[in-house]
């Protein structure tokens, strides 16, 4: 009966410590690849609170703290378009900063005719989407990660 018991414990051990090891290295791969990978995230804001705006600001300096290689855009619509406006927006200047590391901010054409803005009341450098939601679609299908901005 011993003797069972030691051979299924060889056993085991040939059987599972490769597999442990092979599980480490799996995740050192994984690691490694995370860190050598750049992010492509796409934002949604929709909110016109100037609190939420504050934390997007945040959020997008802390992902380019973090990685400065990371695409970020980010689609601004209905009251969201606050945050784009010359005579709105309490960032002006942070945008400013966000589009010369990269950022895009985008501005729903749909939104902008609903809400009677015209491209010259937006932000110096921002672009322009035909509609905000169908852009963010599109660019999940292309394999963007999706963030809702906002609370």
């Amino acid at each position: 009966m011993n003797s069972i018991k030691v051979l299924l414990a060889a056993l085991l051990m040939f059987e599972i410590f490769p597999a442990v090891n092979a599980q480490e290295q799996d995740q050192k791969i994984d690691q490694h690849s995370m860190e050598a990978k750049s992010y492509r995230v796409i934002f949604q804001l929709v909110s016109g609170d100037t609190l939420a705006h504050k934390a997007l600001m945040r959020q997008l300096n802390n992902l380019l703290t973090v990685d400065p290689k990371i695409k970020i855009e980010v689609v601004c619509h209905g009251p969201g378009l606050d945050l784009l406006h010359k005579d709105k927006s309490q960032f002006a200047n942070g945008i400013q900063e966000m589009l010369v590391r990269g950022i895009v901010f985008d501005a729903c054409e749909f939104s902008m005719k609903e809400r009677k803005v015209a491209k010259e009341q937006l932000l110096p450098g921002i672009a322009t989407v035909p509609a905000g939601i169908y852009h963010i679609v599109k660019k999940q299908s292309e394999g963007w990660y999706y963030i809702k901005a906002g609370f």
